[in-house]
């Protein structure tokens, strides 16, 4: 079954980047037909042994779900949109071979339906293409090299549960996304429907903390018995992964309190940020913190333009020259530093460093999809099938340590496009506004996985793509009807 793996992978990850990149129907429905065949043949190498008569009938009704799901997206598509947002934070525990993971098992269902309602559309000569314009050509390379890299992976299960689990399905949801017909109405309906969701969330969190009751994760639990301070995850499974959803809600709310929102309704939009805030100073998430900074300085930096981006950078240069004129201070940041850095970080430090060497020593191909983890330990001698410590966490470095340089590339053009794209563009009209959010929130989303290894797995990673993509379309200046 391995071999069916190592090809079925590429095939996949080929076939989603055709459907990106060709204007051909005839290829398009290729390229979804060939999606289709790696992701069924990526579940088949990772599905347990001796439940085929289970898995047939759970594949069975999930393609009767999927054939009603389609029906109902051809006739409402925005509809996609609202059950992917109602489906984020519902992971489900499923047994995987000898582990269980928590896989986002709704979604998938929606996923399967958007496949079936594209493929749908192709038939019928839908003459709509390259629906994620500027960010297709680079997200289709990065998606094939991805999928290219499984071929060597150093660990076939885990980049096989990698693509299936999350670069195959999210990436067609990204095209999903970017196929939405343009309107005001259901965007900021879909606004209010993320903003009611995390304030919904916070709350959970809050009473989390003020009862001491953590819902699930073991981890957390035994933590909050030994750590002076009680992190809370309200109904998601890591408190990183709550932090990152309310800095979602925070930004895409300032963004409009920023441009969108006078009197009352800014007022509104003020004590939501607070609420939200608040919720998240409790998730303890220093990743999380980082990205709304980063956040914040972006909306800054995009509404104030260079003066905001001049001061912060006097400021910078100001405390760093400060700081390396004491003798005293400069010994401790370059004598001292490295122990108490890799202290505070929880091995953090370390595992970027060795993932660095990682990158350093496969230049041009990497490790393959998957394979940090394996490479990890047999540079630091970890034992063990599954060694935790090994666990990457950075994008960039897992990137360039899996990829090498091509698919670090790949991922730097990626977030260039579409940051520039969204931010560096007027924000006065209605695209305009929708962009800022976009780009502030995706922007976020980028600068936590720097210290959270999260960002292809994270399903709003791609529909942010998705809008991106819809609201560069849309021609600047422009004045949307609702």
């Amino acid at each position: 079954m391995s071999e069916l793996a190592r090809a079925a992978g590429p095939l996949g990850c080929a076939g989603l980047a055709v459907l990106l990149l060709a204007t051909r129907r005839e290829l398009r429905l290729a390229g979804l037909a060939a999606w289709g065949l790696g992701a069924i043949g990526l579940a088949a190498y990772l599905a347990p042994d001796g439940r085929v008569g289970l898995l047939a009938a759970a594949a069975g009704a999930g393609a009767l779900l999927a054939m009603v799901g389609a029906a109902l997206l051809l006739r409402w598509p925005w509809l996609l949109a609202f059950a992917t947002l109602a489906c984020v934070p519902i992971r489900i525990p499923v047994q995987i071979g000898d582990e269980e993971a928590n896989l986002l098992l709704p979604l998938y269902a929606v996923v399967a339906a958007l496949a079936l309602a594209v493929g749908w559309q192709l038939l019928k000569g839908d003459p709509r293409v390259r629906e994620l314009g500027s960010i297709a050509l680079p997200l289709a390379g990065l998606v094939a090299w991805t999928g290219l890299s499984l071929l060597w992976s150093a660990d076939l299960r885990e980049g096989a549960i990698f693509l299936l689990a999350f670069v195959l399905p999210f990436g067609l949801l990204a095209i999903g996304f970017a196929r939405l017909p343009w309107s005001r109405r259901p965007l900021l309906a879909l606004y209010l429907g993320l903003t009611v969701t995390a304030l919904a969330f916070a709350f959970t969190g809050l009473y989390q903390w003020a009862t001491r009751d953590v819902f699930w994760n073991p981890t957390v639990i035994v933590g909050n018995a030994y750590a002076p301070f009680y992190r809370v995850n309200s109904v998601f499974w890591d408190p990183s992964i709550y932090g990152r959803y309310l800095v979602v809600a925070i930004l895409a709310t300032l963004a409009l309190a920023l441009l969108g929102v006078r009197g009352r309704e800014l007022a509104i939009a003020i004590i939501v940020i607070a609420t939200l805030w608040v919720g998240l100073l409790f998730s303890f998430s220093q990743s999380s913190f980082a990205a709304l900074i980063a956040g914040v300085l972006a909306a800054a930096t995009v509404l104030w333009r260079w003066r905001a981006a001049a001061a912060l950078g006097l400021a910078a240069a100001a405390l760093i020259s400060a700081g390396f004129a004491t003798p005293q201070v400069r010994h401790t940041l370059l004598d001292e530093s490295r122990a108490g850095l890799n202290n505070a970080t929880s091995g953090r430090a370390s595992l970027v460093g060795n993932g660095v060497r990682i990158a350093l020593d496969h230049p041009l191909a990497g490790a393959g999809v998957g394979g940090f983890k394996r490479a990890y330990a047999d540079r630091t001698g970890l034992k063990g099938r599954e060694p935790r410590k090994a666990a990457s966490h950075s994008t960039p470095v897992t990137v360039a340590a899996e990829t090498g340089l091509p698919g670090l590339a790949l991922l730097g053009w990626l977030a260039a496009v579409a940051l520039g794209g969204t931010l560096v563009r007027p924000h006065r009209c209605d695209a305009g506004r929708a962009a800022l959010a976009v780009g502030l929130t995706l922007g976020a989303i980028g600068v936590h996985s720097l210290f959270y290894n999260a960002l292809f797995e994270d399903p709003m990673t791609w529909t942010l793509l998705g809008l991106a993509a819809l609201t560069m379309a849309r021609p600047r200046g422009e004045v949307s009807a609702a």
